[in-house]
């Protein structure tokens, strides 16, 4: 079953799916886009770092998302709006990226698998570390759903309730590094947090609980991953892009399907 690379791809943006659609919730919930977008774009300067010292591209992409995650923890509400704070260290962590790949001396690399993913080359170690990494993940914010969401809901009613909000928001921030290292291959770092925020956002008008929220955008992923890969079979397209594109038009669906119950 595992020769076939279209199975191998849709089981690589499946595990992708389940790991991206509760956090993802908490993303929108949190309205976190951006800090979503900036850990991504982090990930570009791990490839090159993993490269020059022949680490795993697992490994320093997870430490490099991880760095700015906390960096971004660290520097918020110290004199600069989140915006532009997550502005700066997002484009710039980019740009040190895409120079230090420059200086990568014999050493070929395929920029645009990173940057847009290349799913349909995707192989069985692949496979083992995404789907190694998404159980971590939904283990880790399934641990803590309840602490997480008390604290996303209310600060002070989770200090109330001896939950320290500080603490829930770094295991948020470990569960997206994770995600950004996993889904690189996947999608890519241009499109790791539209993965993230898409689905969920596409389930919130259905949904009448979080858990079912989280439930939905996993239903929503994993629906995406696979029309957008008969998509991109059947046209000739970019499957990683083609993923998305299936995951904005299922959001554009229950938006529209929420205005008219609304209206009705």
């Amino acid at each position: 079953m595992l020769d076939d690379f279209l199975m191998r791809a849709a089981l690589a943006g499946i595990g992708v799916a389940l790991a991206a659609a509760p956090l993802g919730c908490f993303v929108v919930w949190r309205r976190m886009a951006y800090f979503g977008d900036a850990t991504a774009h982090a990930a570009i300067l791990g490839v090159a770092l993993a490269l020059a010292f022949s680490m795993s591209i697992f490994v320093g992409t997870i430490t490099v998302a991880l760095v700015m995650a906390l960096t971004v923890s660290a520097l918020s509400g110290r004199g600069y709006a989140m915006d532009t704070l997550l502005g700066v260290l997002a484009h710039s962590a980019l740009a040190f990226g895409l120079v230090a790949v420059s200086f990568l001396s014999g050493i070929r690399i395929d920029l645009m698998a990173y940057l847009f993913g290349d799913i349909l080359a995707v192989s069985r170690g692949d496979l083992a570390v995404i789907w190694g990494g998404a159980a971590l993940v939904v283990a880790l914010i399934g641990w803590r759903w309840s602490a997480l969401l008390t604290a996303t809901l209310n600060e002070d009613l989770a200090h109330a309730s001896g939950i320290d909000p500080r603490r829930e928001q770094l295991v948020l921030t470990l569960a997206l590094a994770i995600t950004v290292a996993v889904a690189i291959k996947v999608v890519g770092v241009l499109l790791i947090a539209a993965m993230l925020i898409i689905p969920a956002a596409a389930a919130r008008p259905l949904s009448r609980t979080p858990e079912g929220m989280a439930l939905m955008a996993a239903v929503i992923g994993t629906l995406s991953t696979v029309i957008g890969l008969r998509a991109a079979f059947v046209l000739d397209t970019p499957a990683g892009p083609s993923i998305v594109c299936i995951a904005a038009l299922s959001f554009v669906s229950t938006t529209l399907v929420s205005s008219l119950r609304r209206a009705a």
